[in-house]
């Protein structure tokens, strides 16, 4: 089946009552107003890690859109063609290369996931033949390779949506299909993850059968995918049944990403974009991608005219903003009223952004008695502008000082619209720093590396197993920060680690593409344990930089011994 313009992507093969369920823009749902969304800020679940700020087809080219209007974004991660792209999505030309956009993917820190079957020009896939195919998984894997300074490729996605767009007649089972191109890949590329199966739904039976399969001939995906474009109250319950069929095959969790989510109706609602960030915060998976609708080099409709953000560019802003821990959300149903929320214990703000409900509705908040006996509170809105309309600045709605009452305030909101989205930040009525001048290591973008916990870590976490340099830049190991300061200067740049090598370790230090210098961490009694500092100088530009601590990275000839990251600090 296929929608009018859409021919490249998304829910095309799904069932006519289910396309039907996301026609039009989304109706405000049947729930009653007078919904309440609590937050604990008491009960935090994980680091601010910006899971779904990504995007299928995101970058057009290295520049489109501008890197003025992605840094904000904090984008996590992205799905990107083929090197050597054939594909013509929505009647386009071929566009988005993994490997020529990853300069501009690098400046704005986000990963990326390749997909392999976009080197065919038609959707759904035209097969031409097992000889064909795998010259051209040869092929892709090598120009990868040979793109030494490319170090952000996160995932092979070794096919899209196979649940309807494998020609099982002419190329055979996809279970066996999925074996025999995961170890095709795996001849020329031992280390980076492979994602799939990327189905076009979740599917338990079609899930089983392919988990049993990948098990038993030994091609389990590293990264488990499928996408999510009918409605975000499944998420919940899709992800809840995918951990249970994992457990009972005996299959070690993986980590899940949902590489395309939101229908056309939705994507550009960021009332109902709420709702499905929400639900992707909560159930644990780490990346998740808006789907491609229309045309490149819009981030799928966050930018138009190439720097001016859309309203639901602003949901993603104040997300982007958002720092330290992601904290519990409980939403009167699945299908209303929801939100996600942070607190940055260091500057004591608390950011909740929501939406997917109309009438007058109620955000409480507890757990923050830590923020004094009264709060500052501004509540702001953006609106459902469609694709092509620019909206300069969120709307203001009210801003006031809050008593708060055993930890916790009630902030009414009224008049809403479940189209739009919106953001209440809460904060001490004095005391706020001016700009943000910690940054977690853990809240950044890590590649080959991982995120820990520690009691004695800033906002409990820490980055650790900084371990690679070995010349394959393929899987250098490195930590950015996306940083935001007020005026152009040299800022004290403190960095809190952990050595317990017993000698001096060193890292690498860039930031914004400029010339590398070294950074030493003298020896400190164990891992994973902080208080430990080092300081250096950095020239940073106004507003928006990026600060790479690296033990291996293009151009820096790599560090010594091994370091834990805790945070930097900018003052």
């Amino acid at each position: 089946m296929r929608r009018p313009r859409i021919t490249a992507r998304g829910v095309i093969g799904l069932t006519a009552a289910l396309l039907g369920a996301v026609a039009g823009v989304p109706a405000a749902p049947a729930q009653a107003a007078g919904a309440t969304l609590t937050v604990n800020v008491a009960q935090p679940f994980r680091p601010v890690t910006h899971v779904a700020a990504g995007g299928l087809y995101g970058l057009a080219e290295n520049g489109r859109p501008a890197d003025s209007t992605l840094l904000p974004l904090k984008l996590n991660s992205l799905t990107q063609p083929a090197p050597g792209v054939g594909q013509k999505p929505n009647g386009q030309p071929p566009g988005g290369d993994s490997l020529l956009v990853a300069p501009q993917a690098t400046r704005a820190g986000a990963g990326e996931f390749i997909r392999m079957p976009d080197i065919y020009p038609d959707f759904p896939y035209k097969w031409v033949s097992w000889n064909d195919w795998l010259a051209r998984v040869d092929k892709m894997v090598r120009d990868r390779r040979n793109a030494t300074t490319v170090t952000n490729i996160i995932g092979w996605e070794l096919w899209n949506e196979p649940d309807w767009t494998w020609n099982t007649a002419a190329a055979g089972s996809f279970n066996d299909g999925w074996t025999r191109t995961y170890r095709a890949v795996r001849a020329l590329d031992t280390t980076t993850p492979i994602v799939g199966p990327s189905t076009a739904t979740y599917n338990r039976s079609w899930m089983s059968s392919f988990l049993s399969n990948a098990k038993a001939t030994g091609t389990l995906p590293d990264i488990i995918c499928w996408h999510e474009l009918i409605d975000p109250a499944r998420i919940a319950a899709d992800i809840a049944d995918y951990r249970s069929l994992e457990s009972s095959l005996g299959i070690s969790p993986r980590r899940i990403a949902i590489n395309e989510y939101a229908a056309t109706s939705e994507v550009d609602v960021p009332g109902r974009i709420s709702s499905y960030v929400a639900k992707f915060e909560r159930a644990g998976v780490e990346m998740a991608h808006r789907a491609f609708w229309h045309e490149y080099g819009t981030m799928n409709g966050l930018v138009v005219n190439n720097t001016q953000p859309t309203g639901t560019w602003w949901l993603y802003k104040w997300y982007g903003d958002m720092a330290g821990r992601m904290v519990t959300t409980i939403p009167p149903t699945q299908t209303g009223l929801d939100g996600f929320a942070a607190y940055d214990s260091t500057r004591k703000i608390v950011s909740v952004v929501f939406g997917n409900e109309s009438g007058t509705n109620t955000i409480r908040v507890t757990g923050i008695g830590a923020l004094g006996s009264s709060v500052r509170v501004t509540l702001q809105s953006t609106p459902a502008s469609g694709r092509f309309t620019a909206v300069p600045a969120p709307t203001t709605i009210s801003t006031g000082t809050y008593a708060v009452s055993n930890g916790e305030i009630s902030v009414t909101v009224p008049n809403m619209s479940a189209t739009s989205a919106y953001n209440l930040v809460i904060q001490p009525v004095s005391g706020v720093p001016s700009y943000q001048q910690r940054y977690e290591a853990e809240n950044a973008a890590v590649f080959r590396a991982q995120r820990l916990t520690s009691s004695s870590a800033s906002e409990g976490g820490y980055v650790g197993r900084i371990d690679n340099n070995n010349g394959n830049h393929a899987i250098d190991s490195y930590v950015d920060f996306v940083v935001n300061v007020p005026t152009a200067r040299t800022y004290t740049m403190t960095i809190g680690y952990a050595n317990a090598t017993g000698a001096t370790a060193t890292q690498g230090l860039a930031y914004n593409g400029g010339p590398w210098t070294t950074v030493s961490y003298p020896p400190t009694p164990a891992w994973g344990q902080f208080g430990a500092t080092v300081s250096t100088t950095v020239n940073l530009q106004a507003g928006y930089n990026v600060i790479r601590l690296a033990k291996g990275s293009p151009y820096f000839s790599g560090g010594t011994g091994y370091a834990e990251l805790d945070y930097i600090q900018l003052t």
